[in-house]
C-alpha cells in the first residue's frame, strides 16, 4: 500500500514522457529570429523535424505557405486531414468558406477517431488563429497524444503570388496580411498553448530543405521481446533484492567495496523494475546503485514509482511533504557522495512512466494502466501510471480508496504493476500486482515472463510498520466482493492464459443465466464445468463412423507421441467437490459442508441430499485412507468423474425417447415381417422388402440392447458406481495440467482404498487405460485391438488423450503455440446406434458428411476456460473471478452444434 494520498500538482509533475524539443543550448526549438533580423536573412540550412509516431501534427501557416505540398511530401495521404477536403465533403466545394464551421466539425471528428486508434494524424489548415489551435490541442489531450506544431513561416508576398496563380481560389487582398499578423503574434506562445514540440521553418528554402524524421515514443519498446523478470516494489530492501536476483539466476557484480553494482543473467534475460525502489527500507542507496548499474549496462529496465517521483522533486529542491519513508531515503543519501546523488537525480528524471514490450503484449508500469492509456503520453497517463486512480474516499486508516481498474480491465496486453501491497501476487483479468509488501515484512516477488511463473523471497524482517496492516484484502481474499449478475450478463470477453480472448454472445449468456438461476447448485461451490469433447475424425472404414485409427493419426500429426486411451464409462459426467472435514470448504468457498456433485450444466447430480452425502463420504474416506489429502496438502479435492448408471440421471430420457423407440419397433416390426412372410407364401414377389424389414428388426433389437447396458436398478448406494479419472484441483494447485498417468495413479489409490474398506459393495471404480505410441505401428494396433475388445463387450468406447495432458503445437522459444485437443472420444459401433438411431449403419455415407470444425473449436474454448477457472481457483482469486470462466463454459454450451457429435 503506497500511502501517498494524491498525485502532486501539475506544476510539480512533468506533463508527459516526451520532453519539449530542445537545441544543444537547451533553448526551445521555436527558432525565433533575433531582434532586427528579417525572415530570410540567414541562409537556408537543412532541418530535421522529429515527429513522434503517434501524435497530432498541426501545420500552421498562411494561405499559400505550401502546407498541402509539405504534407504530401512528408506524410501518407491517409495521415493528412485537410480543411479543404472536409469543406468539399459537406459542401461539394472546397472553396466554399460558408461551410467552414461544418467542415471543421467533420475535421475534428476524423482527427479524434484517428487518434483514438493510435494513428499519426496531420491537420492541414491555416491554424493561425489561437482558437483553432486550442481545439486541436484539446483533442490531442483527450486522446493522450502529443500535439506537435510545424510552422511554415513564408513571406506574405510569396504566399500572395502563389494564390494569384490558383484559378480555383481568389482571396481578398486583406486576407494574407491578416493571417500573417496572426501568425507573427502566435510564434512565441505555441508552447504555452500546449504544443510539446514546435518546429518553425522560415522561408521557402528552409521549408524545401526540411526533413520529417519519425521517432518512436519513449515508452515504445515493443521490439524488446524478453524474456523478462519483472520485479515488484523494493522500497530500499537491498539484501532481499540481491537474494531474489540470485534466485532468478542473475550473477551479481560488486565493486571494490563489496557493493552490488550490476547483475546480468547468463541466458540474456532482462530485469524490469516496476518502481518504488526507494523509501522506508534500510538501504535505498544500495538498491539505486544496483538498479542504476543494471539499467546502464542494458541488463534492466525501470519505470518510476510515486516514491521516486517525490524523492526526485525533493532532491531537486522542490517543496514536498516529507512523509511515508522519504526521510529515511534523504538521510541515507546524505551519506553518499555528491556525484552519486547527481547520478540519482539524473536517473530519476529520465524514467519513463510505462513501457510497451514484446510487440505490445506486455505493459509494465507502477500503479497500473487501463488499455486506453497504453503507449500514450500525457500528464493524465503519467499520473495514473504513478499513482493509479482513487474514488475520492478514504478508508478507516485515512488512506485513499483505489479505484479497482483491474476488475474492469479487458485489454489484450498483460499489465504488470505494483504500488498497492497484496499478500500474494495473482492474476486478475490479465493484470498482476507484484507488490507483496517486502518492506512491511511480506516478500519480494518477481514474475518470469512469458512463463507466467512467480518467484518470491521472504522479507528478512519488517523494516517499516505499515499504516494499514498487510492483510488478506488482495484479489485472492475471501473478503472480495460477492458474485454479481453484472459479471456474467450481456456480451462478455474472457481472457484466458491458454487460448487468448474468448467471446460469449449476449444470447448465450442469457441462456446460461436461465439454467444457472433455475437449476444450478450454490454458485459458490461451482468452481468448474467440464468441457465438451470432440469426436475423432470421421472414419472411412466400411461399417464404421468412428474408429481409433483417426484419433491416433491426428495426434501423430500434431507431434504428440504418447497418448493414453481411457475407458469411456457407461454413465454421465460428474464433478465431485469433496471436503476433508465440515469446515474445509468454508475458508475457500465461504460455505461449510461435505461438498457437492454436479453435472456438466451445474445441476445437482443426485436430487437426494442424503444420497449425495453418502457418495461424498465414500470418496472422502478413500482419500483419507489413501493419504491423498496429506500428499496434496489440502482440505478438499475437486474430481472429474463418470457417475453410473446412465439411468441414474437420464431416466426420463430413457423412458420417453429410447424405450419408446424400442417398444414401438418391438411391437410393429414382428407383425410387419409376419405379414410379409404370409404374402411371400402366397407367391407374391416382394423383392428385398422382407430382408430390409428383418434388418430393421435386428437393428431395433440391437438398439434396445445397447441402451439397456447403461441401465440398472439402484437403491441407496447399492448399484451406484463412481469412476473418477482426473484430480482437477486441490488447495493452491491446478492439478488438471499434470500428466494423465499421474492422475490415474491417484485414482487407483482411491479405488483400492474404497475396495479395501467395502470389498462387497465398492462405490469407486477403476478407469481402464492403455498407453499408445502413435509413431509405433504395433502400439497403434494394440490400441485398436483394445478398443475393439471394449466395444465388442458392450462398452461405450474410449477417450484418447495426450499423456502429458496440456500440449501446444507451433510453440517457439518463449512463445505458446495453439492448444492440442485435450481428448477425443472414439465411440463404439453399437453405442452410436443409440445416438444416431437403430438403423444408422444403413446411412453411413450421409452421416460421414458431418462437420466437426465447430465442435472442435467449442471443445478447445471450453477446455481453456476450464483451466482458466482452475488457475484462478488455485491462485486464490475471489470466487466471482473463478465463476467468470465457469459461467462462460455454460454459455458456450448453448451454441448451435449437432448434439450427436
Amino acid at each position: 500500500m503506497t500511502d501517498d494520498a494524491l498525485p502532486p500538482d501539475a506544476t510539480d509533475a512533468p506533463d508527459d514522457d516526451a520532453p519539449t524539443d530542445v537545441t544543444p543550448t537547451g533553448a526551445p526549438s521555436t527558432d525565433a529570429p533575433p531582434a532586427g533580423a528579417t525572415a530570410d536573412a540567414a541562409p537556408a540550412r537543412p532541418r530535421r523535424l522529429p515527429v513522434t509516431d503517434v501524435s497530432l501534427v498541426v501545420l500552421i501557416g498562411t494561405s499559400g505557405a505550401g502546407k498541402s505540398t509539405f504534407a504530401r511530401r512528408h506524410f501518407l495521404p491517409t495521415q493528412v486531414v485537410s480543411s479543404d477536403f472536409c469543406r468539399g465533403l459537406v459542401a461539394d466545394d472546397e472553396n466554399d468558406q460558408s461551410a467552414s464551421a461544418e467542415a471543421f466539425d467533420v475535421l475534428h471528428y476524423i482527427v479524434g477517431k484517428r487518434l483514438a486508434a493510435g494513428r499519426l494524424t496531420v491537420v492541414d489548415a491555416t491554424n493561425v488563429q489561437p482558437e483553432a489551435r486550442k481545439q486541436l490541442v484539446r483533442i490531442a489531450r483527450e486522446h493522450d497524444v502529443l500535439p506537435i506544431a510545424i510552422v511554415l513561416d513564408v513571406p506574405p508576398g510569396v504566399c500572395a503570388e502563389r494564390n494569384r496563380t490558383r484559378p480555383d481560389r481568389q482571396l481578398p487582398a486583406h486576407v494574407i496580411p491578416r493571417q500573417n499578423r496572426e501568425l507573427r503574434r502566435s510564434l512565441r506562445g505555441l508552447e504555452r498553448e500546449g504544443f510539446r514540440k514546435v518546429h518553425i521553418l522560415r522561408g521557402e528554402a528552409e521549408v524545401a530543405a526540411a526533413e520529417v524524421v519519425p521517432e518512436k515514443r519513449f515508452n515504445d519498446l515493443r521490439h524488446l521481446t524478453g524474456p523478462f523478470d519483472i520485479v515488484g516494489d523494493i522500497h530500499g530492501c537491498r539484501s532481499e533484492l540481491e537474494t531474489l536476483l540470485t534466485r532468478l539466476g542473475y550473477v551479481l557484480t560488486r565493486d571494490d567495496a563489496g557493493r552490488a553494482v550490476d547483475a546480468a543473467h547468463p541466458a540474456g534475460r532482462t530485469a524490469v523494475f516496476v518502481g518504488d525502489l526507494v523509501d522506508r527500507g534500510p538501504d535505498t542507496p544500495g538498491v539505486l546503485r544496483l538498479v542504476m548499474g543494471m539499467v546502464a549496462a542494458g541488463h534492466a529496465l525501470c519505470v518510476p514509482g510515486n516514491h521516486e517521483n517525490k524523492l526526485g522533486r525533493s532532491m531537486d529542491g522542490k517543496k514536498v511533504t516529507v512523509s511515508h519513508g522519504l526521510q529515511e531515503s534523504l538521510d541515507q543519501l546524505a551519506g553518499e557522495s555528491e556525484e552519486f546523488r547527481a547520478e540519482v537525480r539524473a536517473f530519476m528524471r529520465g524514467l519513463v512512466s510505462h513501457y510497451l514490450l514484446d510487440g505490445g503484449a506486455l505493459v509494465v508500469c507502477h500503479a497500473g494502466l487501463p488499455e486506453k492509456y497504453h503507449g500514450r503520453a500525457s500528464g493524465r497517463v503519467r499520473s495514473h501510471a504513478l499513482y493509479g486512480d482513487t474514488t475520492g474516499e478514504t478508508d478507516e486508516y485515512g488512506l485513499p480508496v483505489r479505484y479497482p481498474w483491474a476488475e474492469e480491465y479487458r485489454g489484450k496486453a498483460m499489465v504488470v504493476y505494483g504500488h498497492t501491497p497484496v499478500p500474494v501476487a495473482s492474476f486478475l483479468n490479465n493484470t498482476i500486482c507484484l507488490d507483496t509488501g517486502c518492506v512491511f515484512g511480506g516478500s519480494l516477488t518477481a514474475l518470469r515472463y512469458p512463463e507466467r511463473e512467480l518467484v518470491s523471497v521472504e522479507a528478512e524482517q519488517e523494516w517499516y510498520a505499515p499504516v494499514r496492516p498487510l492483510k488478506a484484502d488482495a484479489p485472492g481474499a475471501r473478503e472480495g466482493r460477492p458474485l454479481d449478475l453484472a459479471d456474467v450478463a450481456g456480451r462478455r470477453v474472457v481472457e484466458t492464459a491458454l487460448h487468448g480472448r474468448i467471446a460469449v454472445r449476449e444470447e448465450n449468456a442469457a441462456a446460461a443465466l436461465e439454467v444457472m438461476s433455475r437449476f444450478a447448485i450454490d454458485p459458490r461451490l461451482l468452481a468448474y464445468l467440464p468441457p465438451t469433447m470432440a469426436p475423432s475424425a470421421t472414419s472411412r472404414r466400411p461399417g464404421y463412423l468412428e474408429h481409433p485409427e483417426e484419433a491416433f493419426a491426428a495426434y501423430r500429426e500434431d507431434g504428440v507421441r504418447e497418448v493414453v486411451c481411457e475407458e469411456k464409462h457407461m454413465g454421465s459426467r460428474a464433478v465431485v467437490l469433496v471436503a476433508r472435514d465440515a469446515g474445509a470448504l468454508d475458508k475457500r468457498f465461504g460455505l461449510a459442508g461435505p461438498g457437492a456433485i454436479w453435472t456438466r450444466t451445474g445441476r445437482a447430480f443426485l436430487g437426494d441430499d442424503s444420497l449425495t452425502a453418502a457418495v461424498l463420504e465414500r470418496v472422502r474416506a478413500a482419500a483419507e485412507r489413501s493419504g491423498l489429502f496429506d500428499e496434496l496438502a489440502t482440505g478438499w479435492l475437486l474430481l472429474d468423474a463418470e457417475l453410473m448408471p446412465w439411468s441414474l440421471k437420464a431416466t426420463d430420457l430413457l423412458r420417453r425417447q429410447y424405450a419408446a423407440v424400442g417398444a414401438a419397433a418391438g411391437a410393429a416390426l414382428p407383425q410387419v415381417i409376419a405379414a410379409l412372410d404370409r404374402a411371400a407364401g402366397r407367391g407374391l414377389d416382394l423383392g428385398e422388402l422382407t430382408a430390409r424389414q428383418r434388418q430393421r428388426a435386428a437393428d431395433a433389437q440391437a438398439f434396445t440392447e445397447a441402451y439397456r447396458r447403461y441401465c440398472w436398478p439402484t437403491e441407496g448406494l447399492a448399484g451406484i458406481r463412481l469412476a473418477p479419472f482426473q484430480v482437477l484441483a486441490a488447495e493452491g494447485a491446478n492439478l488438471a495440467v499434470r500428466p494423465h498417468d499421474e492422475h490415474l495413479g491417484w485414482i487407483d489409490r482411491l479405488v483400492d482404498a474404497d475396495r479395501a474398506a467395502e470389498p462387497q459393495a465398492p462405490v469407486l471404480h477403476r478407469t481402464g487405460r492403455l498407453v499408445v505410441d502413435t509413431a509405433d505401428e504395433a502400439s497403434v494396433a494394440a490400441g485398436v485391438a483394445w478398443w475393439e475388445e471394449l466395444t465388442g463387450a458392450g462398452g461405450e468406447g474410449m477417450v484418447v488423450k495426450p499423456l502429458a495432458s496440456l500440449v501446444r503445437v507451433g510453440a517457439g522459444v518463449g512463445r505458446p503455440g495453439g492448444l492440442v485437443q485435450p481428448g477425443v472420444k472414439v465411440r463404439g459401433r453399437e453405442y452410436l446406434r443409440i445416438i444416431y438411431g437403430p438403423d444408422y449403419t444403413e446411412y453411413l455415407d450421409q452421416l460421414r458428411q458431418r462437420f466437426l470444425g465447430h465442435k472442435r473449436s467449442l471443445a478447445l474454448r471450453e477446455y481453456a476456460l476450464g483451466l482458466e477457472a482452475l488457475d484462478r481457483l488455485a491462485a486464490g482469486e475471489p470466487l466471482w473471478r473463478v465463476h467468470e470462466p465457469v459461467f462462460a463454459v455454460l454459455a458456450l454450451e448453448s451454441e448451435p452444434v449437432d448434439p450427436r457429435l
